[in-house]
């Protein structure tokens, strides 16, 4: 992919009700994540969407703010967690030219693998300059290893983006993430039109230098 996925799409896809990444559920590679003790401190959820994930760590008793440059999101997010009950809370931001914190984990759950090379390294510096140092940044973004829907990546390109001065990357994992597939690709997928299903994808974590 050379050029990042339109705004547009998103804002739309919020709007239509036809987002494929909400779930109505955090992704079950999160919810692995924080039983697995991968989550600690002041907590970013960059590309929030409908809130999932903050909503999950907040109720946990995490210090978690989430953002979303689409508003159309920040305000599903926000009655989202008015309806659950939980005091999440969640700003309008852009990942590219993110302030605030410092954090200490950052949790990226299918925001990295929308940007093209150019914005991918915006947002690796956007990054660097809220977490502070020795901060963990994990990253789940699809996998082109097998068929699925939205923008897939190689493994190198999540290497690539921090492999660079201020980063270490720790390690790549296989995992699924889980989406609702619609019409072409859930035709390819040989699912019913509006099935979850779960696709190959990759969980990256780095630490901040």
């Amino acid at each position: 992919m050379e050029t990042s996925v339109d705004r547009s799409v998103f804002d739309t896809a919020y709007e239509q009700g036809t987002a494929p990444w909400v779930i109505g559920e955090p992704q079950p590679a999160i919810v692995e994540l924080e039983r697995a003790g991968g989550i600690s401190g002041k907590v970013l959820d960059p590309g929030c969407g409908a809130g999932e994930h903050t909503i999950l760590l907040a109720e946990r008793g995490y210090d978690v703010l989430g953002v979303d440059f689409s508003g159309a999101a920040v305000e599903r997010a926000r009655a989202n967690a008015v309806e659950r009950g939980v005091a999440a809370r969640f700003e309008v931001a852009d990942a590219l030219a993110l302030d605030g914190g410092p954090y200490d984990t950052v949790v990226d759950s299918a925001l990295f693998h929308v940007f093209g090379p150019e914005d991918r390294a915006k947002y690796v510096r956007s990054l660097h300059a809220v977490c502070r140092p020795g901060a963990t940044v994990h990253v789940l973004a699809l996998a082109d290893t097998e068929p699925g829907f939205g923008p897939r990546i190689p493994e190198s390109v999540l290497r690539e983006a921090f492999g660079v001065p201020g980063w270490r990357l720790e390690e790549v994992q296989e995992r699924r993430y889980r989406g609702v597939a619609r019409g072409e690709h859930a035709d390819g997928l040989g699912v019913e039109d509006g099935s979850k299903v779960d696709v190959p994808a990759w969980l990256a974590t780095a630490t901040r230098l």
